[in-house]
């Protein structure tokens, strides 16, 4: 099946929709998550995207997350289990219409994927020139490939490889460690 590719002007409520769909994500997961992010291109302010919202959870344990399957497809998730990534459960959840809306990411805590999720989104938020080159690459590659998402994927790849290697270097040198102090400081400057 052919996936068309998307990309939205960023829409702010992207927000909102992640703080209401984390919640309840929460509640499914129970004692077994320790964290929900909002991560991808929805997080970002100004950058274009598919209109999916990503989240990115910090577990305890994989394995423990399996016995909540049951639990997310109460919210209307399906159970991909790791999709391709080893060391990932990945869940994906559709709109009335049949769309993707929703996509979780579980990973281990302590993973490199957290790191790198993480770092590559605080780094976009900070370096609003990088967020702007990433939008307007993905708005050709939508453009140029509408009917390919792995066309699409492979254009981004080596921008996002290297941005996430600038990402992670940034983030080290600054001792970023909780996110929370970098989504707090982004809070604040969205506010002025």
């Amino acid at each position: 099946m052919a996936v068309n590719v998307v990309v939205v002007p960023h829409d702010p409520n992207w927000f909102a929709k992640f703080s209401r769909e984390s919640t309840a994500v929460l509640r499914a997961l129970g004692d077994t998550v320790l964290a929900v992010h909002h991560v991808g291109s929805t997080s970002i302010a100004g950058v274009y995207a598919k209109p999916i919202v990503d989240m990115l959870g910090e577990v305890r344990e994989l394995g423990s997350v399996d016995a909540r399957n049951e639990a997310m497809a109460d919210l209307g998730y399906e159970a991909m289990g790791e999709c391709g990534i080893p060391g990932r459960r990945y869940f994906r959840k559709n709109n009335a219409l049949g769309e993707r809306e929703f996509n979780v990411h579980l990973f281990a805590a302590g993973s490199a994927a957290i790191e790198r999720h993480l770092a590559f989104r605080d780094f976009l938020r900070a370096h609003e020139d990088l967020a702007a080159e990433y939008s307007e690459l993905k708005r050709r590659l939508a453009r140029q490939h509408p009917d390919s998402i792995d066309l699409y994927m492979d254009g981004k790849d080596a921008f996002v490889k290297e941005i996430e290697r600038q990402a992670v270097a940034w983030r080290r040198s600054a001792q970023l460690s909780p996110t929370r102090e970098v989504t707090a400081a982004f809070a604040a400057e969205r506010s002025r």
